[in-house]
């Protein structure tokens, strides 16, 4: 009889420790995100201190440098488990039709990756110095203007220069986009061309070291450029008081099939329930609500559809499974 107790009482403990064991266990999430000193990955360590407080510790992200977004979609293919990346979901697509960058580096897997939730846009910044009379693209006319190398801003920079016939009437200049606020402030360019959430802040650097102008586009460019419409809104730039009306990629953070759904319903519950926390913190998260999900065009990741099926958000057929 003793014996039985003794045994009893052993199996009582042994449970009890690996409850002990379990209880208050952490989810470690890595997080990729962009180059160390950029506003993506600032954004990274805020959402990081965010998931963590608004998870109460069940969820840690540890915040991983990147070198730009088709890294992160590429270590898609190899990563297992908690890995989550940032990019725009139209390189995601392409990863899964094997197009684009990905044409001769095809995998099966690109086509598990699922979206969580969209973070801040990458949004076109025209900026002249001066300020004064500039409103529109046509005064970048005669102008020099940086537009940087290798970024989607300089890409995108120098399609709108093609698409609106301008390419023959801007000198581009030959230099690092870095630098950009510098040689604006002496005179070395006219003005400089780049991509990012907004405030950026090279963009807020030129704006303190004297007077800019952020250029609009109309309605009917906006079309033709087919990418989404965006307003920067007055104020966000010192002396820029009105709106401006320019162009946005979305921006995504994704997972894979890999994640658990119970994984992925807690980081997209966290990351929404902190968004005003967010925003609070950092002016750029203010921009992302849940209607940017439908400029996603990937689905979503069953435990983040969970959530926002809870959470009454409207959610487009084609991103559910």
């Amino acid at each position: 009889m003793k014996t039985t107790i003794v045994a009893g009482l052993a199996a009582s403990l042994a449970v009890l420790v690996a409850l002990g064991g379990t209880a208050g266990a952490e989810e470690r999430i890595a997080y990729k995100s962009a180059k160390s000193g950029t506003s993506y990955y600032q954004m990274g360590v805020e959402l990081a201190n965010a998931v963590k407080a608004g998870s109460k510790g069940e969820a840690i992200l540890t915040v991983e440098e990147s070198q730009g977004s088709v890294q992160n979609v590429m270590e898609a293919a190899a990563r297992a488990g908690n890995y989550v990346f940032t990019a725009p979901p139209g390189l995601v697509s392409a990863a899964a039709a094997g197009k684009g960058p990905f044409e001769k580096r095809p995998n099966p897997r690109f086509a598990e990756i699922r979206a969580l939730f969209p973070i801040p846009s990458l949004t076109m910044h025209f900026i002249v110095a001066g300020g004064g009379e500039a409103h529109d693209l046509s005064a970048l006319k005669g102008k020099t203007i940086l537009l940087g190398k290798g970024s989607f801003g300089a890409t995108e920079g120098e399609k709108y220069l093609d698409l609106f016939g301008l390419k023959d009437s801007v000198t581009v200049a030959d230099a690092e986009l870095g630098n950009a606020a510098d040689a604006l402030k002496n005179g070395q360019i006219d003005g400089f061309v780049t991509a990012g959430s907004f405030p950026a802040p090279n963009v807020i650097e030129a704006s303190a070291g004297g007077s800019i102008a952020l250029l609009s586009l109309s309605d009917a460019e906006v079309e033709k450029t087919g990418r989404s419409r965006q307003v920067i809104p007055a104020g966000t730039y010192a002396g820029v008081d009105t709106d401006t009306v320019t162009t946005s990629l979305p921006v995504f953070a994704f997972s894979t099939t890999a994640m658990s759904d119970d994984t992925a319903y807690l980081l997209t519950k966290t990351f929404w329930e902190e968004k005003a926390a967010l925003a609070g913190e950092s002016r750029w998260w203010k921009a992302v609500d849940p209607e940017l999900l439908a400029e996603g065009g990937v689905k979503l990741h069953p435990g983040a559809l969970r959530y926002y099926e809870e959470a009454g958000v409207a959610v487009p057929d084609t991103l559910k499974q």
